[in-house]
Order: structure tokens, then C-alpha cells, then sequence
């Protein structure tokens, strides 16, 4: 865990969002709720180097203002809710070839390199956009609801696969959650918008299933 590297947030502000402070530090989850347009997209966009904002975000002793966005993107990995691709099979997309282990982990044989993007489900892609993502080699993830799409089976497949990836390289994640359970299982922190600002929040505490 010691080479990992904190997440700072430094007096940010995005949208309707008030000023905030936060930092994660190396191998924490740290869970984002909150209402519909409440912010949280454009937070982890924000944080991504995708969003204008006020403040700065650190990795390290790095500040994303100090650094090409492209660059800071590669470090501090955001991978939205709905993936993108853009080649017709799988493999195109992988700069680096995922071992056997992680496609197991995830429900695959290592054939699903060769398969046409088209035949894919909308749940066996998200599940590949986040290997393709940790593939990279990140320093930091920024997650919005990496399991939205996936059945019950897939999601805990899922949640066990990160959880257990996170603590191995130490990376500093943020991670859009609305599901109660979800939050309970994987959250060391559970950070809610309420009002405008980030309220912390017992991880196990009951929520309603759509904030």
C-alpha cells in the first residue's frame, strides 16, 4: 500500500457544487451519493480534468493544473457510466493485454479478445470497459457506477474483483454508488450531497436506493 499515492481535492468547485476539501488516501473507497443532477458526474469529471472548475486536485505531490490533461487522465483514471469504444473487436481496445486471472474474475475466457464489439451486451461491456481501464496502469480511479448495468451475479463478481485490485496497487478511489448494499460492502468512507456540499455518512447507513 505504501506505493500508492493520496487524491487531494484543494479548495474545488464544480457546477452547483459549494468549495470542498477532500483527500483519499492510498487503497481507500470512497463512495459519492446524492440526488439526480445533484453533482456527481461532474465532480468526478472535474477531478478528471475534464470539467472547467476553481481549485486544483493533487495525486501526490502532482497538481493537475501543473500537468498536460492527457497526461493527468492516464494517472488519475476516470471511467464513466457509459463506456465508449471505437474499434470493431475487443482486443483493439487493450494497449496492454489483460492476464487470465482478471478476465476469470470477471466471467471471461481469453477468446472474448477477438469478439466483435457489436455482440457485446451492455453488461459485458462495462465489465471489459473497467478491466481496459485498470489495464492503463492508473494511480487513482474515479468510478461512476461502474456496476449500473450488471445482474446481481456480475455485480458481486465485480465488486470483489476491484475491491481486491484497490487494496493490491493502493489506488485512491472515487466511486458513484446509489445502491445502499453496495455502499455498506465497499465504502470506506460514504460521502453524500446534500445542499450543495459533501456530507459525510456512516457507510452501512440505510439510504433511500436513489440517493
Amino acid at each position: 500500500m505504501s506505493r500508492g499515492l493520496p487524491l487531494t481535492l484543494e479548495q474545488l468547485s464544480v457546477g452547483v457544487l459549494l468549495t470542498l476539501d477532500l483527500t483519499i488516501t492510498p487503497g481507500q473507497i470512497v463512495c459519492l451519493s446524492g440526488a439526480s443532477g445533484s453533482g456527481k458526474s461532474r465532480l468526478l469529471r472535474a477531478v478528471a480534468d475534464l470539467e472547467p472548475h476553481d481549485g486544483d486536485v493533487r495525486l501526490g505531490e502532482q497538481a493537475q493544473s501543473r500537468m498536460a490533461g492527457h497526461l493527468w487522465r492516464r494517472r488519475v483514471m476516470l471511467v464513466p457510466a457509459e463506456s465508449h469504444w471505437w474499434a470493431d473487436s475487443v482486443g483493439e481496445h487493450f494497449i496492454v493485454e489483460p492476464v487470465m486471472d482478471d478476465l476469470a474474475a470477471l466471467g471471461f475466457e481469453h477468446e472474448v479478445l477477438g469478439w466483435q464489439v457489436s455482440r457485446l451486451s451492455s453488461g459485458e461491456k462495462q465489465r471489459l470497459a473497467l478491466l481496459r481501464a485498470l489495464c492503463r496502469g492508473p494511480s487513482a480511479l474515479l468510478l461512476d457506477e461502474p456496476t449500473a448495468n450488471l445482474d446481481e451475479t456480475s455485480v458481486h463478481r465485480v465488486e470483489t474483483w476491484l475491491m481486491a485490485r484497490i487494496r493490491q496497487e493502493g489506488w485512491p478511489v472515487l466511486w458513484v454508488a446509489h445502491d445502499p448494499g453496495q455502499i455498506a460492502r465497499v465504502a470506506d468512507r460514504h460521502l453524500r450531497i446534500e445542499a450543495r456540499r459533501l456530507v459525510d455518512r456512516a457507510a452501512n447507513e440505510a439510504a433511500s436506493p436513489w440517493t
